[in-house]
């Protein structure tokens, strides 16, 4: 049974050597390359939309958590550091997260403001990306035959 369903397609613009364009549902955006890797900086590069995708699913999952709880949350904002970092004794370096939440709500309570904190923890990105998602890759049909070539 599928609870979700959800697709991205990305296309080469010809814009940069690595820009593509995003289509999500009803939403597109161009990635690219920053200048130092390669491409023009005409979007943002993949690291960054994940890093973006924790934050944004942490600050919309606060949001709905308070809502249902009717709670006086007032504004939230997520920032979201991720680095590559080595840790002593291994050679792999590791993706390490640093989310940081920002709680605005005067009539909230210590008790709230730590479960709001624990509640941007158990958003469903971040849970994807601590579990061990399951990606299969598969060669789709050449373009060239697409196109009638």
């Amino acid at each position: 049974m599928v609870a979700l369903r959800t697709r991205a397609t990305a296309s080469e613009t010809g814009e940069s050597l690595f820009a593509v364009q995003i289509e999500m549902g009803a939403h597109s955006i161009v990635g690219d390359e920053p200048i130092s890797a390669g491409g023009e900086g005409l979007g943002p590069n993949p690291f960054e939309l994940m890093t973006a995708a924790l934050a944004e699913c942490s600050a919309i999952t606060v949001r709905w958590f308070a809502r249902q709880q009717n709670w006086p949350l007032e504004h939230v904002e997520v920032v979201v550091d991720h680095a590559k970092k080595l840790s002593a004794g291994s050679s792999t370096p590791a993706d390490v997260f640093e989310k940081t939440v920002f709680i605005r709500g005067v009539e909230l309570d210590g008790a709230q403001r730590k479960r709001l904190l624990d509640v941007a923890a158990k958003c469903p990105i971040q849970r994807i990306l601590e579990g061990a998602p399951v990606i299969n890759t598969k060669l789709g049909r050449s373009l060239d035959e697409s196109l009638g070539k």
